[in-house]
């Protein structure tokens, strides 16, 4: 297939990764490019990826939340948009986070990939706009079956696919260290370093951690007061040190304080058979098993350094089993079954 992919323009696509999504996306095209199919990436300059890249937005500006950037992003994705209509695509993967694509892609075959909670408000007041429906050839997979609920009364069917990662590239040499805890993610407030720093001095461990510092007043203000002796940051890891950084914990801490939409570090520390101590929130529930790990069910450091103790002691061969169901494989098989659907439903005549 010729397949049409909308990025999230609000970084680049390319190692090591701003978050999660910029991740999710050079995986799914890297998949879907060795599968053979002729993949057009839309995005921000400095992407990098296989197949062929179209740039629609510069590399610097429009950064942040604020209107004017916001707008500035949305032109960008209104262009990327109108040259999709104007080529040979037979299908659009859209995980851009906007509601353009769904306001000027409704002639086209679309898939479009939920990452987030139903909190977009410009996505959420072009579905509840009076009168709005879905096109026939329009599909949504959630990357959770909890992130699909809040969705599913403003779309017609939502299908889960769980997100995957490359299993074999999430190995390590490295063996873990007695009494040291991990933890890896976006450093902003909805992420809860401050909730693993407090558990894992609670639970006598030291505690190594990478990410990018994406909300600086959060750190300084949050997290600086709280380092010490027994933390240390590794900085913004890329993709080839990471798995070493996180082989070496007894046990990784995922301490989401919003509805975490799937939680990639935690797989990634799953598949290098890291037991995993995560606070219950979002896909929490679904991702970690109870041989892989435990939950903890209010947002504390105290309920945490509980959960902690437990899953320290999980048998990490066994960890590493269950997060074999989370391939990347597996992922875009999914995606390519709903983009197969998608372009049938739009090639189907009118009933």
């Amino acid at each position: 297939m010729r397949i049409a992919v909308l990025t999230h323009m609000l970084h680049p696509i390319r190692s090591p990764y701003a978050g999660g999504l910029e991740m999710h996306t050079a995986l799914t095209v890297e998949h879907l490019v060795r599968r053979g199919h002729d993949v057009r990436v839309y995005g921000r300059e400095g992407t990098q990826v296989p197949g062929e890249f179209i740039p629609v937005l510069a590399k610097e500006g429009a950064m942040g939340d604020g209107d004017e950037a916001v707008a500035v992003r949305e032109r960008a994705m209104e262009a990327a948009c109108d040259a999709v209509l104007a080529s040979d695509a037979d299908v659009v993967l859209n995980n851009s986070l906007t509601p353009v694509p769904l306001q000027r892609m409704r002639s086209a075959p679309m898939l479009t990939v939920l990452h987030t909670p139903a909190t977009l408000n410009r996505v959420l007041r072009v579905l509840d706009e009076p009168g709005w429906t879905a096109p026939k050839h329009h599909r949504w997979a959630s990357v959770s079956a909890s992130n699909a609920i809040a969705w599913q009364h403003r779309l017609p069917r939502v299908d889960v696919v769980p997100n995957g990662i490359e299993l074999q590239k999430w190995v390590s040499d490295a063996a873990p260290v007695p009494g040291r805890a991990v933890w890896a993610a976006r450093i902003t407030g909805e992420k809860g370093l401050h909730i693993a720093i407090d558990a894992a001095r609670g639970a006598g461990m030291e505690l190594h951690f990478a990410g990018p510092i994406s909300d600086q007043a959060y750190y300084d203000d949050v997290i600086l007061p709280r380092l010490g002796e027994d933390t240390v940051y590794h900085g913004h890891l890329d993709h080839s040190t990471l798995p070493d950084m996180l082989a070496t914990g007894e046990v990784y801490l995922s301490t989401p304080l919003w509805a975490e939409p799937f939680g990639l570090a935690t797989v990634e520390a799953m598949a290098l058979g890291v037991p995993v101590a995560a606070l219950l929130s979002g896909s929490m529930g679904e991702i970690v098993a109870p041989q892989a790990g435990d939950l903890a069910v209010h947002h504390s450091a105290e309920t945490l350094t509980d959960s902690i103790r437990h899953a320290r002691r999980k048998d990490r061969g066994r960890v590493k089993a269950w997060a074999r169901r989370f391939s990347s494989d597996t992922m875009v098989e999914g995606y390519l079954d709903l983009l197969e659907q998608v372009v049938e439903d739009h090639e189907a005549p009118r009933s």
